[in-house]
């Protein structure tokens, strides 16, 4: 409805001055985060130059780089071939927006505006990310959020000091936007305006009889349409392929794996675990009784009983000798570990005093012999030895390379199997074999065998998911050129008969138009084409139809809307094919006295538009007071650095 109020009034309303300085560029992370927002830039080096200024502050090329990336990055999740030169048309708006942003900037620095660095924390404080376990703000949980989010504390704070210049400037200029009654009533009205007409379809299809070409004729429309047969540059590549079948006969030997199991003998060794008492105490006279007491048959606990509470037992269930040296360190582990099952060891001083340990029980378990480990220790020197392999054909290719050597001699010294594909275009579809289908694991040759020229030196290129390598090199590079008028006659003949269908319906059209807007009804308009069509449809409808449509709005509907009574106009039927014509018959003004919500509705919308414009106004105004300036030269020379350079 907004977009109808604008175009009926013909306003020069802008848009909301700053929803892209807080959408685009600073990603909205004020309230959300900062969670999508980027600030690479784009490696030309050019961290000083200014492409405009406005007072104080400045719009340098590094900003202009990482918005811009940051633009790439949100078009990348809808299109991810997107490159800079795509997205070109956003240039002009978000350098706009930057120029807006320094421009409150400045002028909140000029008005002593309170952009205080106390006012920054506050809102630094309130990003979800900045916040600790206890949902107080952390000043490490915020240094983890820059790195995160590849940003600097001083990137921020120009952030949010543009987003509360932006609240705290415009958002009381843009609050205060009204609409009077009586204007809102009077749009209200043209809402509810009524209108009665017909509507006719003139199909191309009703004129195809007799069209007939002769050569002449199809070599001369060919020629003007040459574009619209254009077939894409086609490439016959060569590829060898380097992965697991060219190794597949590299395995270990016994003595190989002989060797490993010896060097790794403390892998495959049985692991004994074993299950303790102890007690420790603080001197050796009383250690040496309580083992004295043990050893004569008694319990670990009663022979530490007569010492009290200095002598508490505790036991240790399970233990390997690695843990139990943790606890009790490595002198009373070995002699622990050396011990039989029932042992009494000690007492032995450590760290803690003097232990004296009983060995409960012994559990041996685990290990493997080496005719139990050979199968094990085979796969993995095999595929050891097969990943160095494909590794030594890689380098043995790209030596020969390096060298000089061409495709052919390179993966004929490595003994590559070489394959050739059919002529194919970029996307691995060949014309000439509808059967023919790139492997999936071959896209990435695909794309750097695209990219070579003919003469370019042969690539090694790494395949995906540990599937190898693969050389490659085009075999034949056939130019983007219009199909050969023989191989797509019946094609170009189809077109031909169209467009002259076409040119017939358009004159139809003409015709029936301008007979219905001189008082003829469509019915009879349509009679004196001697052609059959589809019969006369009636239209009626309110304007408020097209004001509240949730999609798209059907063309002739726009123009029943757009003619004075009695009037008739033609267009063309949006997905082609012929022409619909249209003729207003009666206009009924409407009357929103009877709809008050629809009043109030209209009112309210219009008070957004006004502050709008309030809120454009006043950008204006303080661009004009800070003496914004451009430099041009500088701003089309960096566009045209970023359009060339890819991603």
């Amino acid at each position: 409805m907004l977009t109808f109020f604008r175009r009926v009034s013909k306003s020069k309303v802008g848009t909301w001055i700053m929803v892209l300085v807080v959408v685009a560029i600073m990603g909205g992370f004020a309230m959300a985060d900062i969670s999508n927002f980027g600030s690479g830039t784009l490696g030309f080096g050019m961290s000083s130059g200014t492409l405009a200024s406005a007072g104080g502050e400045t719009v340098s090329e590094r900003d202009m780089s990482d918005a811009m990336q940051h633009r790439l990055q949100q078009v990348r999740q809808e299109r991810g071939d997107a490159d800079y030169a795509s997205i070109m048309s956003d240039f002009g708006p978000i350098l706009d927006e930057l120029v807006n942003q320094r421009s409150l900037l400045a002028f909140a620095d000029k008005y002593d505006f309170p952009l205080s660095k106390r006012l920054i924390d506050a809102e630094i404080a309130q990003i979800p990310g900045t916040k600790g376990l206890n949902g107080q703000f952390s000043e490490q949980s915020y240094r983890t959020f820059l790195a995160q989010q590849h940003l600097t504390d001083s990137q921020v704070r120009q952030l949010l000091s543009a987003d509360l210049a932006r609240r705290l400037l415009i958002t009381p200029v843009a609050a205060s936007g009204h609409a009077p009654l009586g204007m809102a009533t009077t749009y209200a009205s043209m809402l509810l305006e009524e209108r009665n007409g017909e509507a006719a379809v003139i199909p191309a299809d009703a004129f195809k009889a007799g069209l007939q070409a002769t050569d002449a004729q199809l070599q001369q429309y060919y020629t003007a349409n040459r574009a619209r047969y254009m077939i894409p540059e086609q490439r016959a590549l060569r590829i060898a392929r380097i992965g697991p079948e060219q190794v597949a006969g590299l395995a270990a030997t016994d003595q190989e794996v002989m060797a490993y199991y010896n060097a790794n003998k403390a892998t495959y060794a049985p692991t004994d675990t074993r299950s303790l008492s102890q007690v420790v105490v603080p001197d050796q006279a009383t250690a040496n009784a309580i083992a004295a007491r043990a050893k004569g048959g008694a319990a670990l606990a009663a022979a530490a009983a007569p010492a009290g509470a200095n002598a508490a037992v505790t036991t240790l269930a399970d233990q390997t000798r690695q843990a139990y040296a943790g606890v009790a360190g490595d002198q009373t582990a070995n002699a622990v570990f050396a011990a039989a099952s029932g042992a009494i060891v000690g007492p032995i001083h450590s760290d803690f005093g003097w232990v004296v340990v009983k060995v409960d029980a012994v559990k041996a378990g685990g290990g493997k012999t080496l005719a139990q480990a050979k199968a094990e220790i085979a796969t993995k020197l095999n595929d050891e030895k097969r990943k160095s392999g494909i590794e030594e054909l890689v380098d043995k290719v790209q030596n020969a390379l390096d060298g000089g050597a061409n495709f052919t001699e390179a993966v004929g010294e490595a003994k590559l199997p070489v394959s050739t594909t059919p002529l194919v275009t970029a996307s691995g579809v060949s014309r000439g074999d509808a059967s023919f289908k790139m492997p999936p694991e071959l896209v990435p040759v695909l794309q750097s065998g695209f990219q070579m020229a003919q003469n370019d030196e042969p690539e090694i290129v790494t395949l995906a998911n540990n599937a190898g390598y693969a050389v490659v090199s085009p075999a034949q590079i056939v130019p983007a050129a219009p199909a050969p008028i023989a191989s797509i006659r019946a094609q170009v003949l189809g077109d031909w008969v169209q467009d002259q269908a076409l040119q017939r319906a358009r004159v139809a059209a003409t015709q029936v138009a301008s007979k219905a807007s001189s008082g003829m009804t469509v019915a009879d308009a349509l009679k004196s084409l001697g052609t059959a069509v589809p019969a006369v449809r009636p239209m009626t409808a309110k304007r408020i139809q097209i004001a509240t449509s949730q999609g798209p709005v059907s063309p002739a509907l726009k123009m029943l809307f757009s003619l004075g009574a009695g009037k008739s106009s033609f267009a063309p039927i949006p997905e082609g094919g012929g022409f619909f014509v249209v003729k207003v018959d009666k206009i009924t003004p409407g009357n929103a006295i009877v709809a008050p919500q629809l009043i109030a509705q209209v009112q309210g919308q219009l008070g957004g538009v006004a502050s709008q414009d309030y809120a454009e106004q006043f950008i204006t105004a303080v661009k004009r007071q800070m003496k914004v300036k451009r430099n041009n030269s500088a701003i089309e020379a960096f566009r045209a650095r970023l359009a060339t350079s890819g991603s």
